[in-house]
Formats: structure tokens, C-alpha cells, sequence
């Protein structure tokens, strides 16, 4: 038996599975103190079920605490940046583009020293080790302890920030350092930044995970626990303390794997409706579509993987206003829903009041809307189906109808049919899709590197990728047998002689349970 969980700003969501079977489901308001609202809701569950906390396999956490970190400057730290590039990069410098309360928090200590490599990974420059002592003694002096290491191509070939982060660890003793090469892909700028931003979390990533742990032993629960991670794999607990940016967008993810589960189609619009907001995206091969574009996080640009999603400001707390015209969102009363919705006796019109009052769904005391013109009701229910609609609009690619699975606790919001997609599909258990994608997330193994196909042959690179990928996600701990190749992607890169192509190859599996202990990122290097 295994427990997923997903603490989302509005409900913190939990499922009991037994093998591919929903045993038990929770759905409740979150908490301030995430611990106490993780305890409750699975307590709940196993209450429910009867099943005591010593027959838990594994428990599977989805949080979307370190975006939020990020994006409201909490938790952070200041960072010491060290780029590997000299003689190159010097005219853009580090945080250039960041935003100014960012800049402030992360701080002035940034450090550019001579190495780097060509887009082959062979050696453009050496490294200077000279400057990165002189680097890591001035960060010792200056009290910072977390440390962020980008260098040009490092994610064709990591050496000379491996090298660096040795010298790093020698100099400032207990130092917590990311690697650009095992958060970002090719570019060198995004890359940095993602690896300064996951620096700047690195003590709040430690503490979240704590509570984690401390909420199951409360519970008993002495099972590994595994925290899901944006492309809908698993990554072990030590591990999202080291990369807590990998769990970025997780929350969307797990829906779309749930709608996935809970559907049983592996491609389809998908439409996670929660209590604050809407998540859109594309379900290809069962796994949400990855973003082609660099992604913007909390005003700093990006370029780790992230699933290509369209939030909407529309969810069961939205508040609805009668105004010249009859508005939705994007304000929400969150997770206050149960005490400021009017069917629960609070003073605020949201759109589940709209539901009840339509006769979706009955929530609290639906008489308590009963009175609501019946003009004013079919007005915001056709606010409610046209943002939907235009959302569908927005994340598709071809004209080419797809279901569109709802999921989530709004998915009562939606009864119409919505142009342009086959059939809307609502499945059992909707309303926690989330946490059931956080039960069933596999293991994942990946390869991204740049190949001539004029020298190897685009065949035989091929048939290597996909095998490392393969050997990758096995060694993260996935099972052997279950092991399937669920994306592969061919990018030319113009003005490089060899007929160079960057492959990224895409490998997951079901957990091997029997060797549960521990999921690694078979990408990180430890």
C-alpha cells in the first residue's frame, strides 16, 4: 500500500492506493503549519480504511512550497555565484536580469573565473583554481554558505564544476552547493539563474523536508517517503534538499498524471480546477507536454524543465461580481472557502455558490442562493465555460478535437459542453487527481547532451540515448520490466559544423517497491 499527497494553497489532498486501487481519499482546507495539515489528512485516510501505518509502503509528497518561497522572497538566502566562462561572458554579468528585490535578497558575490568548455564538451579554456579559492575565501569571510556553480557546456560535460564544487567544500566547510549542470539545460544564462535560484532555497529546503519527516513519524509511518518532481517522476527526500527547484510545477503535473490514471487516455487537454486557480495543459504519452520556452518564475527567467501549463485565474473560490458585466476571478477566497462562501454561511459570492445555485453540485446550505436571479446564475455559468473554453484554445497546438479530462475540486464548476474538444470527461475520484498522481508517479531516467550525427549516425545516437536513458531511470530505481521510452526529442543546432543535434531522451518506470529505499536523480552526481 502506498499514500500520496498533495499540499496545494487551498486543500491539502490524500489518497490511500493499494496496488492501482483507490482505497481511501481526503480532501481538506491546508493548513498554516504544513506538517499538521500533511498529518491530518493521511491520518484521515488510514482512519477511514482501517489500515494501520505499519502495512505503508512508501508515501509520495507533492508541495508547492518552494515555488511559493521564491515567488513571495521567503525563505531565501543569500547566494555566492560562480560562473566558469573567463575569457568569455563578461559582458553580461550575473543577475543582470533579475528582479531587484531578488538581487537585494541573493546579494552582491559574484565571481567570474577563467574555464569552460565547447558545445563537443571538449575544453575551450582551463579552470582557474587559483580564482575560485580566492572566490571561496571571500565568501567564507563575507558568511555565505550556499553556493551556485554555472559553467559554459557544463551540461555536456560537468568536470570543471564538479572540480569546483570540491574546492568550494574544502574552503567553506558545510557549504550547500548546486550545480548548474544538474538543474538546466544548454543555455548558459537561464541555467545560472535556475542554479542561484535553487542555492537561494537551499535551508528552506531542508527545513520543509524535515516537517515532512516529522509528520510521518507522528503518524508511525516508518516507510521511505518520495517528493514528486515537475516532469511526474519521483526524487528521494535527501535530494529534493540538495534541488528543491526540480519540484517546481509539480503540482499541475501530479493532476495531469492523475487525470491520466483516473481517464485512462494518455493524450488530451487536461483541466486542473482547483479552489484559487485553473491549470491547463496537454497530456502526451501520459505525461504532461514539457515547455519549449524558458519559463519565468517569480520575474527571473529559467530554462529547467517545466510541463507547458496555462494558469487561469478561475477556481471554487473565486469571487463573482455582478457588476456591467458579470465577472469571475481572479481573486479567490482560497482556502477560506468553507468559511466566506455563502453556501457556509460566509458573506463572499464564489463561484461553487454559482455551482450550487445551478444545481452542479450541492455544497453547505445551497437555499442560502436559492434567491439568486436565475439571469445573473446563467451569466456566470457561461463566464465560468468561456474561460475554460479560451484556456483549451490557448494550450492546444492543432485543430485537431482531444477530450478534455476535468479534474480537481472545481471540476463541478464545468457541466457544458466546451467548443472545439471531443468529449468532456469528468472521472471518478476528480476531485483528487492530484494526490493520486503523486501515488503513482514512476521513476525517471534522461539523457540531454548534443551529438554529430555526421560522425556517429543519427541511428546509432539514437539507440545509445535511448538505452542511457533506460540505464538511468533502472538505476534511479525504477523496475527493469517497466521501463518505457515516453519522449524524445531531435533539436539541429544551426551554425555548428558536424551536423550537431542536442537529443533528449525521456526513460520512466514503476517503482521497484521491493528495493524502495532510496530513489535517487540519476542525473545528480554525488
Amino acid at each position: 500500500m502506498r499514500i500520496g499527497v498533495d499540499v496545494g494553497g487551498t486543500n491539502t489532498d490524500a489518497v490511500l492506493m493499494n496496488g492501482r486501487r483507490v482505497v481511501a481519499l481526503c480532501k481538506q482546507p491546508t493548513s498554516e503549519n504544513i506538517s499538521d495539515g500533511i498529518v491530518a489528512a493521511i491520518g484521515a485516510v488510514l482512519a477511514q480504511s482501517g489500515v494501520a501505518p505499519q502495512c505503508i509502503r512508501c508515501t509520495m509528497i507533492g508541495t508547492t512550497q518552494f515555488t511559493n518561497a521564491f515567488v513571495e522572497r521567503r525563505g531565501m538566502q543569500p547566494v555566492g555565484v560562480i560562473r566558469i566562462a573567463l575569457p568569455s561572458t563578461t559582458a553580461v554579468p550575473p543577475l543582470l536580469d533579475w528582479p531587484a528585490d531578488a538581487r537585494e535578497t541573493i546579494g552582491d558575490h559574484c565571481y567570474l573565473v577563467g574555464g569552460g568548455y565547447r558545445y563537443d564538451g571538449r575544453v575551450d579554456s582551463h579552470l582557474d583554481e587559483g580564482a575560485l579559492r580566492t572566490a571561496a575565501r571571500a565568501l567564507c569571510r563575507a558568511g555565505v554558505s550556499s553556493v551556485a556553480i554555472s559553467c559554459v557546456f557544463s551540461p555536456l560535460n560537468a568536470e570543471m564544476e564538479q572540480r569546483a564544487q570540491a574546492i568550494m567544500r574544502s574552503e567553506i566547510p558545510g557549504a550547500a552547493i548546486s550545480l548548474s549542470s544538474q538543474i538546466g539545460s544548454i543555455g548558459l544564462l537561464a541555467r545560472e539563474n535556475a542554479a542561484v535560484m535553487n542555492a537561494s532555497l537551499a535551508a528552506l529546503s531542508q527545513r520543509i523536508v524535515r516537517s515532512f519527516r516529522d509528520a510521518l513519524r507522528r503518524l508511525d509511518i516508518d516507510s521511505p517517503f518520495y517528493i514528486s518532481q515537475n516532469d511526474g517522476t519521483l526524487l528521494g527526500a535527501d535530494d529534493v534538499e540538495r534541488y528543491p527547484v526540480l519540484t517546481f510545477a509539480s503540482g499541475p503535473t501530479n493532476s495531469m498524471r492523475g487525470a491520466a490514471y483516473l481517464s485512462g487516455i494518455d493524450q488530451a487537454i487536461v483541466a486542473d480546477i482547483g479552489g484559487t486557480t485553473t491549470d491547463i495543459g496537454m497530456l502526451v504519452n501520459g505525461f504532461p507536454r514539457e515547455s519549449a520556452m524558458t519559463a519565468d518564475i517569480g520575474g527571473v527567467r529559467t530554462n529547467f524543465r517545466m510541463p507547458d501549463v496555462l494558469a487561469l485565474g478561475l477556481g471554487g473560490g473565486s469571487r463573482v461580481r455582478n457588476g456591467r458585466l458579470v465577472t469571475v476571478g481572479p481573486d479567490s477566497v482560497g482556502y477560506r472557502l468553507t468559511q466566506d462562501a455563502q453556501v457556509f454561511g460566509g458573506e463572499t459570492l464564489t463561484a461553487s455558490d454559482i455551482a450550487c445555485a445551478a444545481g452542479y453540485v450541492e455544497l453547505g446550505d445551497c437555499r442560502r442562493v436559492a434567491d439568486l436571479p436565475a439571469k445573473f446564475v446563467s451569466d456566470a455559468v457561461a463566464e465560468i465555460h468561456a474561460q475554460i473554453a479560451e484556456g483549451v484554445d490557448k494550450i492546444r497546438t492543432s485543430a485537431t478535437p482531444l477530450p478534455l479530462i476535468l479534474v480537481g475540486g472545481g471540476s463541478v464548476l464545468v457541466r457544458d459542453p466546451i467548443p472545439g474538444v471531443a468529449q468532456v470527461i469528468t472521472p471518478e475520484h476528480a476531485a483528487v487527481a492530484n494526490a493520486i498522481g503523486a501515488a503513482i508517479a514512476q521513476v525517471g531516467g534522461e539523457i540531454d547532451r548534443v551529438y554529430a550525427y555526421d560522425t556517429e549516425g543519427r541511428d546509432a545516437v539514437l539507440a545509445a540515448a535511448r538505452q542511457t536513458a533506460r540505464d538511468r531511470a533502472v538505476a534511479a530505481g525504477a523496475e527493469p520490466d517497466s521501463v518505457e521510452i515516453v519522449d524524445i526529442e531531435e533539436l539541429p543546432l544551426a551554425y555548428v559544423p558536424g551536423g550537431a543535434v542536442r537529443v533528449r531522451v525521456k526513460a520512466a518506470g514503476d517503482l521497484a517497491l521491493d528495493n524502495a529505499e532510496p530513489v535517487v536523480n540519476s542525473n545528480i552526481q554525488r
